[in-house]
């Protein structure tokens, strides 16, 4: 089940980008985050306050969650907004496709999880399937534009990091517990920073006119209950049944389901590369739960 959670999680991500080119035609990239996750932590309210959904923050204390959140959402997005704005499509994508390296070394030393040698080889047959199919997007230029390579590589270090804090949170925290506050803490930071953008070009009392297009509303509630709640919410359950090098590689089946859709909605072009890119990351993430024992 934890398994089946993370490829939904991908799904979910995956598509997830279509919704967000359609909004940032109407808006600012602040300023759909802030929509985004306003829109999910509303969401949660209700279900709690309804009873559908139950949370108990009693005696534990939250502050290893706020922190949590921190670095996912809150820098991870802030890395990866300026990191794509500043570099190479192709350029973001092989960086972010390294996170499952960096999470399974992470994991290694802060918890102690090892992983046998076809593990290993598995998670890197899923990045070189991200680099694969990214290199045929666009001219590849690593080395340049470095404020955007350092951008990446903090959404790179922040996923990490929310990977190890949410396996640890989650002894002590449910699932739902831990989405909760991941929502109301990108809500608030995220809105902070893009209701004072809009005030510092003086549209502040037009903050929310951009729902009022279709195109704009369908992408935040999208975004927000699907793609963030039901999103994080099944990735933190993935990380709860999961050793964190087995969650990992899933990260790099949104690559899959970012290209499948952008051929199916988008009318991109599909070849023989991007196929072998593809069976890599398929591979790679089932030889590493394959292999675990």
């Amino acid at each position: 089940m934890p398994m089946l959670a993370g490829i939904a999680t991908a799904f979910l991500w995956g598509i997830s980008f279509l919704f967000t080119k359609d909004a940032l035609s109407y808006t600012f990239p602040m300023q759909v985050l802030g929509l985004r996750f306003a829109a999910g932590a509303s969401l949660m309210s209700v279900l709690a306050a309804l009873r559908l959904i139950k949370l108990d923050f009693k005696g534990k204390g939250i502050g290893s969650l706020i922190l949590l959140s921190l670095f996912q959402p809150f820098l991870y997005f802030i890395g990866e907004t300026w990191g794509v704005k500043w570099t190479s499509a192709s350029e973001a994508g092989m960086v972010i496709g390294i996170v499952p390296v960096t999470t399974a070394l992470m994991a290694a030393i802060f918890l102690h999880e090892r992983m046998r040698v076809l593990q290993v080889l598995s998670v890197i047959a899923s990045v070189i399937g991200v680099f694969v199919i990214v290199g045929t997007k666009g001219q590849l230029s690593i080395g340049q534009h470095a404020f955007g390579i350092l951008a990446l590589l903090l959404a790179v270090i922040s996923t990490s990091v929310y990977s190890i804090l949410t396996k640890i949170s989650s002894q002590r925290f449910t699932s739902v517990e831990i989405t909760f506050v991941m929502m109301w803490m990108g809500a608030i930071l995220f809105n902070l920073i893009g209701i004072s953008q809009s005030a510092s070009q003086g549209t502040v009392w037009t903050y929310l006119s951009p729902l009022s297009n279709p195109p704009v509303l369908v992408a935040v509630i999208y975004l927000g209950f699907l793609s963030s709640v039901g999103g994080f919410f099944l990735y933190n359950y993935a990380l709860s049944g999961l050793k964190v090098s087995q969650s990992a590689p899933l990260i790099n089946l949104i690559t899959v389901v970012s290209v499948v859709g952008g051929v199916l909605f988008q009318g991109d072009s599909f070849g023989w590369v991007e196929s072998a890119g593809i069976g890599l990351i398929i591979a790679g993430v089932w030889g590493t739960t394959a292999f675990a024992n």
